[in-house]
């Protein structure tokens, strides 16, 4: 009941000092947007999902096993997809500054099954720099598909992080460079029960250094992405005859992009992916690092392996006839290249699939039924599964503009 109370009066302190700064600073032609949705979801899994994730796709939280969260299918009702953020834009001598924070009730983390607030964006930007926390420069949120579904195609890159980032905007192109957060995930796989893991920790004493490129092409664009990153690990325990500590890096490059029909009703969304030790900035991914056997070597009979990852999404956005009506389809799937060190139930391949049909009466409101599909495929044990999602959802957007002469 405290951490609900806390945040609640930051969120409202937040917009009240947002409205009281717009409203002060209008007749400089600073203005802002206090924006966001009230949403509804229900539904139905044929397969239950792990129970932390009740309401959305993840292939990786599919049971790894038979009948680990139950046997029969479960419903669903939520409404943490619902949003609210603030805009603002106020002129200074160097330029424009612009700062953006977006909040909504989707908890993850230790929050993880709960409606409670979370931060998404945190942000600021003047000029050729940014800083806050904000989506990867990796990653590209135009492929992310008009679905109802809170998570998203599990094949796309999407994660939001903490950077500092230059831009240069070029006519219709666009370079993007960023230092962001460092953080991986481990899997000891096989052997996990070792105690002499009890002693070995993450380290990261650099930043993961990202960047992408965007080329307008007149039907669209084109995206060319990269990013490096060094992963390291420490053996707090370690003696002259048993050390596992080790290093390794993490890369991968990702080419993405829009195509927009001269009709103007249908956009194609498309992303490819490879690399290792990417997994975390995945949209649905278990693991960057995983244990692999070092035979041979007594001090360091096992080593740590940047798990190979190739990910794929494709997605059309289509407007019908009557442009009340839209429809999206699409399909995504990421592959882990597992190590030799993983346990035979360890995750291998995630598919994700959806068609829905929206509603729009009035810009404004949104009705909508999806149909999904996604499943899961073991490193080894040759366990395979798979659910079918059956969604509604209503969702209702305001916006309030202040300051400027709005």
């Amino acid at each position: 009941m405290k951490r609900w109370l806390g945040a609640w009066i930051a969120l409202v302190f937040v917009v009240g000092v947002a409205l009281v700064a717009s409203s002060a600073r209008a007749e400089e032609k600073a203005h802002s947007e206090i924006y966001g949705f009230a949403m509804l979801d229900a539904g139905y899994f044929t397969t239950p999902v792990n129970p932390q994730w009740f309401d959305t796709m993840r292939p990786s939280k599919l049971p790894s096993f038979q009948d680990q969260f139950g046997r029969d299918g479960q419903t669903f009702w939520g409404v943490r997809q619902s949003k609210l953020a603030i805009k603002s834009w106020t002129p200074t001598p160097l330029g424009e500054l612009f700062t953006q924070f977006e909040f909504d009730l989707y908890g993850v983390g230790v929050d993880a099954g709960q409606t409670t607030i979370r931060p998404r964006v945190f942000y600021g930007e003047l000029g050729h720099w940014g800083a806050g926390q904000i989506a990867s420069a990796f990653m590209d949120l135009d492929v992310f598909p008009n679905c109802l579904d809170y998570w998203g195609p599990n094949g796309m890159l999407f994660f939001r992080n903490p950077q500092i980032r230059f831009m240069n905007t070029m006519g219709e192109n666009k370079l993007t460079l960023a230092l962001e957060r460092p953080g991986a995930s481990g899997d000891a796989g096989v052997f996990t029960d070792r105690v002499d893991l009890a002693g070995v920790i993450p380290s990261f004493p650099v930043p993961d250094l990202s960047g992408n490129y965007r080329m307008g092409t007149g039907f669209g664009y084109l995206q060319l992405a990269g990013i490096v990153r060094y992963i390291k690990w420490e053996d707090l325990a370690s003696t002259p005859t048993s050390d596992l500590s080790g290093n390794t890096t993490g890369w991968g490059v990702a080419l993405s992009g829009n195509y927009n029909t001269k009709s103007k009703t249908d956009v194609l969304r498309f992303q490819g992916i490879y690399g290792a030790g990417i997994e975390n900035y995945f949209n649905d991914a278990p693991i960057d690092v995983a244990a692999k056997p070092n035979p041979g070597n007594l001090v360091t009979p096992f080593d740590g392996e940047a798990l190979p990852i190739a990910g794929l999404s494709v997605a059309l956005d289509h407007t019908w006839s009557n442009p009340k009506y839209s429809s999206s389809f699409c399909y995504a799937q990421d592959v882990v290249d597992n190590s030799a060190g993983q346990a035979a139930d360890a995750f291998h391949l995630g598919q994700w699939a959806i068609a829905n049909l929206l509603y729009s009466p009035v810009p404004s409101a949104m009705w909508g039924v999806e149909v999904g599909w996604e499943r899961r495929l073991n490193n080894a044990d040759g366990f395979d599964v798979s659910s079918v999602k059956i969604q509604v959802s209503a969702k209702y957007n305001f916006s309030i503009k202040t300051g400027g002469g709005m």
